[in-house]
């Protein structure tokens, strides 16, 4: 189709094949190829002229058009790799989005004005493909998959409970007195029943089995029931952290911590990386630093 419009253009095969940076013959060839495919002729050729059969005139018009929108969309695809914009689908833990990335998001959002944010949040490992997401946050070990990850931050989870409950029950000065009070459970980590501990200072680990009242999907739930006196929450320090510095919760066993919760930017593909994936996974590792 474009070497048919540049012979039109251009009068003649040989100036087609001038402006193409090919032979007259290949021009010749792809054009005698295209009416072929179209099942009529579109040009009339004599050994000094070329005119335009009614058919031919119709299908330069179109193809003009067709060719013209092929490149705004070529350039358009071109200015969305090289700047940030357009629309961006993100899906992070619920927790984590309310208690660290809300403000952080915000400031990418007036940073970069011509992105527009659709944020999902949820505690459920949401495929990013088949739902039509550009990259993900998880928090964790992840799982074997052909996504790429790239580390932005990492969080610890740490035991606490409230004053007045640490006063009825006392404060634990092992792992193993965990088994004696009521440990809330966080379910989707499969670590409800089982708190994995490691020592910061010596990297001892202590695994132990514990019970309590109340077993949930969400560390803010978890966390309120907590600061109702209800018993004892292993949750990551950003859940936690305000409550701990307002002295609303206490840190017990402060040795005692879970292992390094890797922060991870999670997207399908390194390869054609769109400006606005990368400028939102570098703003939140900068920040996250």
């Amino acid at each position: 189709m474009k070497m048919y419009a540049a012979v039109v253009d251009g009068g003649s095969f040989a100036a087609a094949a001038g402006k193409l940076g090919v032979s007259r013959a290949m021009v010749s060839k792809q054009v005698q190829k295209l009416e072929e495919h179209l099942g009529t002729r579109l040009l009339n050729r004599t050994t000094r002229r070329i005119s335009l059969t009614e058919t031919g005139r119709e299908f330069h018009e179109r193809s003009v058009q067709i060719l013209a929108d092929v490149e705004d969309a070529e350039q358009g695809a071109a200015r969305l790799t090289r700047t940030a914009r357009g629309l961006l689908r993100v899906t992070i833990p619920l927790a984590y989005g309310q208690h660290r990335l809300a403000a952080i998001v915000g400031d990418y959002a007036l940073a970069y004005p011509q992105v527009k944010l659709d944020i999902t949040l949820s505690d459920r490992k949401l495929d990013l493909v088949e739902d039509g997401f550009d990259l993900a946050i998880r928090i964790g070990a992840l799982p074997p998959s052909d996504l790429v990850a790239r580390k932005i931050g990492s969080e610890r989870s740490v035991v606490c409970g409230t004053p007045a409950y640490l006063a009825r029950h006392g404060a634990p000065q092992l792992p193993s007195d965990l088994a004696g009070h009521a440990c809330l459970g966080y379910t989707l980590t499969g670590a409800g029943n089982e708190w994995r501990l490691e020592n910061t200072g010596d990297g001892a680990m202590a695994s132990i089995a514990v019970n309590g009242p109340i077993k949930a999907d969400n560390g803010d739930i978890l966390r309120l029931a907590a600061l109702r006196d209800a018993g004892l929450i292993f949750q990551p320090r950003f859940i936690v952290a305000g409550d701990l510095a307002a002295g609303r919760l206490v840190q017990v066993l402060p040795q005692w911590q879970s292992g390094e919760l890797g922060v991870h930017a999670v997207y399908p593909s390194r390869k054609h990386l769109s400006a606005k994936v990368r400028t939102f996974i570098d703003y939140l590792a900068e920040r996250l630093a």
